[in-house]
């Protein structure tokens, strides 16, 4: 079939192609038309917000959680007769250990077959297993179910960074990850208050008593979401119109792709640790991330060693988590700051580098460190006539530099990694949580062992040397993923589908998705085979031939197998 035949059978197909939102590159394939109200990117602000609202609160939520197991374990400990650190390490560590395997498993499901699914399901059973935690009088019961709903945790935790991509243009993520991030740490500043005062109150069953309960709500609101995946639903779409219009031929640009289970397996399990072990950017910024968060839950157990010295009861020592709050709010204003650089740049007509949204990571770098060093030398033994409150400013300031670290390095994989943002997060999330999970097991015996000021000086000292990385990044960034294969991919994909304002057709982005998609791939076996060759992706343009009367009705296009 020659050229001028395939143009005329797309015209042929222009109104069905138009009336489902789609629309026709110039190398052949079918893709979204910008306009389309059907893209995650055009839905109305009301389903976004509702969307958003249920997602983030599960996040919020199961954060919470995962830091009221510390608080609940100390009066566990005495029930089931057990040390402190094998309570810590069954109520938190497995919880954590749990999000480890669900960071490595779910985020190559949710960018194959949706996000919807993941966050219904995971909803239900983690109602079911605070169930089981609460009401079965033993204590496998408890580590089997800590460390399961730390699984189906993990599902908010690395997808909702794919989410936010899918539903909100650049401009729009500066201030939905700032929310996702303020939000999420949120739940780690309340997580152990609220935990404690319930567990003094009315025993610690009832903090998972309380956990189903709510879990419930939010499995209701979640069947109310919908899809946000664009290629998932592009590929629904494009198969209503192979229905409608009896042609097969029809073709998207689907990274997503997996040919058969056992591929789905391995790209599942490979894909975040591919990205985590061979792109410097995951790397480093996973590092940090895990040592900020694992810094989060050491003070767990840290601050009521630290404020005993100052009289404060159990209950007491909890409350210094709302310093932290506090300081959550803090980068507002370097959202503002994001948002006017993205103006100016539009203004100018050039594009935004991820790199140009690193300003609050360059900012809270030397502030945790200032933070930590204020907060080592000005509480009990060697300091102990500074009154309480002065340590507990240092702690606004670590708030605020956490939540920094969390907003702008979440954004920057993001940015640099696009359509597998949740691959990227997943590799992040896998080393933060096994952080998060073996610091509380040394916190108590560490700051008891060697004096809250020596210990918090170790801190500050890591703390110092991450100050290093946002010149790294601001200089060396662009270049580092220019570099990288797989981020060039990504970037070729995302612009082939974006609907940005500066998101006009690119001539060239099928040439520089073939490029770099001939030198990313995930296959072992076969050498370097692409992503669109694994996928048989081939244009609409390639695919017509005329078939026989033995084949099929008169002379219709069809497609031929390709590889």
């Amino acid at each position: 079939m020659d050229d001028k035949r395939a143009q005329v059978l797309l015209e042929q197909f222009r109104a069905e192609i138009e009336s489902l939102g789609l629309a026709v590159t110039g190398d052949g394939y079918v893709r979204w038309d910008k306009q389309s109200p059907a893209h995650p990117r055009n839905w109305t602000a009301r389903r976004k917000a509702y969307d958003i609202g249920v997602i983030i609160f599960l996040e919020f939520f199961t954060t919470a959680i995962s830091a009221a197991g510390t608080p609940a374990s100390e009066q566990a400990r005495y029930e089931y007769g057990i040390g402190r650190t094998f309570a810590i390490f069954s109520f938190t560590s497995m919880y954590l250990l749990g999000q480890c395997l669900g960071a490595v498993l779910f985020p190559s499901y949710s960018e194959t077959f949706g996000r919807k699914p993941l966050y219904t399901l995971s909803s239900i059973l983690y109602c079911i297993f605070c169930v089981m935690i609460a009401g079965v009088p033993n204590f496998a019961a408890v580590i089997i179910g800590r460390f399961i709903t730390g699984v189906l945790s993990s599902v908010p935790t690395v997808i909702i960074a794919g989410s936010i991509e899918d539903m909100f243009d650049t401009e729009d993520r500066i201030w939905m990850v700032f929310l996702w991030a303020v939000i999420a740490n949120l739940g780690l500043v309340l997580g152990p208050i609220t935990s404690t005062y319930i567990t003094y109150s009315f025993g610690w069953r009832w903090v998972f008593h309380i956990a189903a309960i709510v879990m419930t709500v939010v499995f209701v609101l979640s069947l109310g979401i919908k899809e946000s995946r664009p290629s998932l639903l592009l590929e629904r779409r494009v198969a209503i119109l192979r229905k409608s219009t009896g042609n097969i031929s029809f073709r998207i640009r689907n990274p997503d792709y997996v040919p058969d289970f056992k591929s789905f397996i391995h790209s599942s399990l490979i894909r975040p640790l591919h990205l985590l072990f061979t792109e410097p950017i995951v790397l480093l910024v996973t590092i940090m991330s895990a040592v900020t968060f694992g810094v989060i839950y050491f003070f767990a157990e840290a601050l009521p060693v630290v404020y005993s010295s100052f009289g404060f009861t159990e209950r007491q020592a909890s409350l210094a988590f709302i310093p932290i709050g506090i300081g959550l709010g803090g980068g507002v204003f370097i959202r503002l700051y994001d948002r006017r650089v993205l103006q100016r740049r539009r203004q100018q007509n050039k594009p935004l580098e991820p790199e140009d949204k690193l300003v609050g990571f360059a900012i809270a770098a030397p502030v945790l460190a200032i933070s930590l060093w204020f907060f080592a030398w000005t509480v009990p033994p060697l300091v102990p006539h500074v009154h309480w409150l002065v340590s507990m400013s240092a702690l606004v300031l670590a708030g605020f530099a956490a939540n920094e670290f969390d907003c702008t390095l979440a954004g920057y994989l993001s940015d640099s990694y696009t359509i597998y943002a949740a691959s990227a997060y997943a590799g992040l999330s896998l080393l933060r949580t096994f952080a998060c999970a073996a610091f509380p097991l040394f916190a108590h015996e560490m700051y008891a062992g060697l004096g809250s000021n020596v210990a918090s000086s170790i801190l500050a000292t890591v703390a110092t040397v991450f100050c290093i990385c946002p010149v790294v990044f601001l200089k060396y960034g662009k270049r580092i993923r220019e570099a990288s294969q797989f981020a060039r991919y990504s970037l070729a994909v995302y612009r082939d589908n974006r609907l940005e304002e500066d998101g006009d057709e690119v001539d060239e982005v099928g040439k520089q998705m073939e490029d770099a998609s001939r030198v990313v791939s995930l296959e072992k076996d076969d050498g370097a085979r692409s992503l669109d060759e694994a996928a048989g992706v081939v244009p609409l343009a390639d695919t017509f031939r005329t078939v026989s009367m033995e084949e099929g009705e008169g002379v219709m296009p069809t497609a031929e197998k390709s590889g």
